[in-house]
């Protein structure tokens, strides 16, 4: 039986690692990795269901494999399935439903011939580990932790991931030095809440980070945090740290009180920009990113001018916004004052324009520095330029005919030509 697959993943990081552990797993259990639904046997969708949007988006993608192929077996797994489960397989162009432990096993689920099995994570106290050996990259990303013991009136992630649960230290750092010992220069920590690492059994963030900062891995960053989990000691930790990349994205949501209050977010808009004034103190140029829902229900205009002046004042460097979604199962669903979806729209584009006038200061701010460039890409056999991240999380093209700086970390002068950041090793 011919077994070729294409995989497609949406959302997050923490999708993004375990759609490298589902290719991974078929490909060692003897499946063919092929690039469209029209070659492939089986049509696998990692899909994401932090909104509306992306629900219909992975909807349209198993449709369209279907009528590009009406032979292919079409699988659906990751939080969509998690959360729809029966729904899904009643449904003409869905074959197999597997949910987010399953997907991490992919292929003993499909040698047993199963169509069905989502396991209900709101009962699983314990991490699953799976392990991600992709030796091709310079970076790559490790899950630290599942679930989310949040309750934010908007978000359904909770369902659809269960309860926090944290990888054990000793399996991190070994991973870690695995990653190391392959050649990688860089690992990514992910979650669905990172903050809440070890929180299970009595560890914090910073007991791992301590513990990362002994391994052979040079530099490591961090994925979302929520502003109520930075405090001093971990600042103070970061500061000191030789391999952190000061790449900070913050989980904001909104930059007004009220509103805050109404999504369950337990904190100040105050007490996050003086967060983030202190991280510009602690470093120079550090990269700022955030994220924000518009339109939630009952923010009137008098709350979007307020998250928009304070997202205006603030040293943010980029700011990822999205209309707000009603996702069924949550608080919010229920809440009166639903914004019209125009007005949401128009709030977007503005944060969205905001976004950019600040992304482009902060290209600008880094003009004429020297910065440590992990070089990602091979040189462009057009060009000969090679193309690489800085610790700050910026793409510089790197001119050098110095031959083999592939998966090097090299110091570069940076200089900004047409919104595109350039340099010279130095």
């Amino acid at each position: 039986m011919s077994k070729k697959f294409v995989l497609k993943t949406m959302g997050c990081k923490a999708n993004q690692f375990e759609g490298g552990i589902i290719t991974e797993n078929l490909v060692n259990n003897g499946y063919t990795k092929v690039n469209t639904p029209a070659e492939a046997d089986f049509f696998i969708l990692n899909s994401c269901t932090v909104t509306h949007k992306s629900d219909n988006e992975a909807l349209y993608l198993l449709r369209n494999a279907k009528h590009e192929n009406p032979d292919i077996i079409n699988i659906i797994t990751g939080c969509v399935a998690q959360v729809k489960k029966e729904e899904l397989l009643a449904l003409d162009y869905v074959d197999i439903v597997l949910g987010n432990d399953e997907k991490l096993d992919i292929s003993n689920y499909l040698s047993r011939g199963l169509h069905f099995s989502v396991t209900n994570l709101m009962d699983k106290s314990d991490f699953t580990y799976a392990i991600l050996n992709d030796i091709y990259k310079t970076r790559i990303g490790l899950k630290i932790q599942d679930g989310c013991n949040s309750r934010c009136s908007y978000c359904i992630i909770p369902f659809a991931r269960g309860k926090s649960r944290s990888a054990d230290i000793d399996f991190l750092v070994k991973q870690i030095n695995n990653y190391a010992a392959h050649g990688y220069n860089e690992v990514m920590l992910t979650g669905i809440h990172i903050g809440q690492w070890g929180k299970e059994f009595g560890k914090s963030l910073v007991d791992l980070l301590r513990e990362i900062e002994k391994t052979n891995i040079p530099r490591y960053r961090l994925g979302s945090l929520n502003p109520s989990e930075i405090d001093e000691e971990l600042l103070d930790f970061l500061q000191s740290s030789d391999k952190f990349c000061p790449h900070f994205h913050l989980s904001l949501q909104s930059a007004c009180d009220s509103t805050l209050k109404r999504m369950n977010r337990f904190y100040k808009t105050e007490e996050y920009l003086e967060q983030i004034s202190d991280i510009k103190r602690r470093w120079q140029n550090p990269f700022l990113g955030s994220d924000i829902i518009v339109g939630f229900p009952g923010e009137t205009e008098e709350d979007f001018k307020e998250t928009y002046n304070n997202l205006k004042s603030s040293g943010l460097t980029q700011i990822h916004t999205f209309p707000y979604s009603v996702r069924e199962g949550t608080a919010a669903e229920k809440m009166a004052e639903q914004v019209p979806l125009q007005i949401k729209n128009e709030r977007a584009d503005l944060i969205k324009q905001l976004s950019k006038t600040k992304y482009n200061q902060f290209l600008s701010a880094n003009t004429g520095t020297v910065a440590e460039v992990l070089i990602e890409k091979h040189p462009d056999k057009r060009t000969g330029k090679y193309k690489g991240l800085t610790r700050n999380y910026l793409t510089v093209v790197v001119n050098s005919d110095i031959p083999g700086l592939f998966n090097t970390l090299q110091k570069v002068r940076i200089s900004l030509e047409a919104d595109t950041l350039s340099g010279e090793v130095v």
